[in-house]
């Protein structure tokens, strides 16, 4: 049985201060509950540190919201895989649709960033989703299998144990729409058939993959009780430890 994922993307909020205040609630929150799911909580690049230290002694673990591919180099703004692990990151979103949307980030960027990570000993979750106006155009199937099928390329066949895949419907990101746990559900059984096309029907089989799109207390025991569905990629409802705490032991 596949392991169930609950991880949280902060986005751009959180000063340092922020951030050990909400991970130091979110790890009082956690106590009590009984879950086996992996809690993951991403927040913006300066409080990573923060993070990492605060979270220590407890179940949850940070990932960061973005990766370039090269080592170093003249590239400003750019943070490399080693930069992430030195702080002690364990898991970092690749090709989320903001990253793509807002700062023009491309399948082959996207691809770039996957091989480099699985360089390393972060665990990338792949981020996979279409907009509005390409599911109101019958589009769901082929623009999916796009980003999975070019995210994945040139990928060796023993790294793809360790990546975790999202889908996350562009036209419910931050919209309060969500898809309906059997919808989702169906395109997360598309994404492991096409990953069992490039792989193996065994190893597809063992790929987390997750759904991201309004995610709230309301609706991930929904989501997370179809066969395909491996746990939720969260956005503002992370950002309250009360709330997020929910999502967590809905992962039951």
């Amino acid at each position: 049985m596949r392991r169930k994922i609950v991880a949280g993307n902060w986005k751009l909020n959180g000063t340092v201060r922020e951030t050990r205040r909400l991970v130091l609630a979110l790890k009082n929150r956690l106590a009590g509950i009984d879950s086996h799911a992996d809690v993951v909580v991403c927040p913006p690049f300066v409080s990573l540190e923060a993070a990492v230290d605060s979270a220590r002694g407890s179940r949850i673990l940070v990932g960061a919201q973005d990766v370039f591919w090269e080592r170093s180099g003249a590239y400003t703004g750019g943070v490399s895989v080693e930069m992430l692990e030195a702080v002690g990151v364990r898991y970092v979103l690749i090709g989320h649709s903001e990253r793509r949307s807002v700062f023009g980030e491309t399948d082959e960027d996207v691809n770039r960033k996957l091989r480099r990570v699985l360089e390393g000993t972060m665990i990338p979750i792949v981020c996979v989703g279409e907009t509005l106006e390409e599911r109101e155009s019958g589009l769901t199937r082929d623009v999916v299998t796009r980003q999975v099928t070019l995210a994945m390329s040139s990928v060796a066949p023993d790294q793809t144990g360790r990546i975790v895949m999202a889908y996350e419907p562009v036209w419910a990101i931050g919209t309060g729409r969500t898809a309906t746990p059997e919808g989702a559900n169906e395109v997360h059984v598309l994404i492991r058939g096409v990953l069992a096309g490039i792989l193996s029907r065994s190893s597809a089989d063992g790929i987390q993959i997750l759904y991201g799109g309004s995610v709230k207390p309301e609706n991930a025991a929904g989501l997370m009780s179809q066969s395909d569905v491996d746990g939720v990629l969260v956005g503002g409802a992370s950002l309250d430890p009360a709330g997020f705490a929910e999502i967590v032991r809905a992962a039951r």
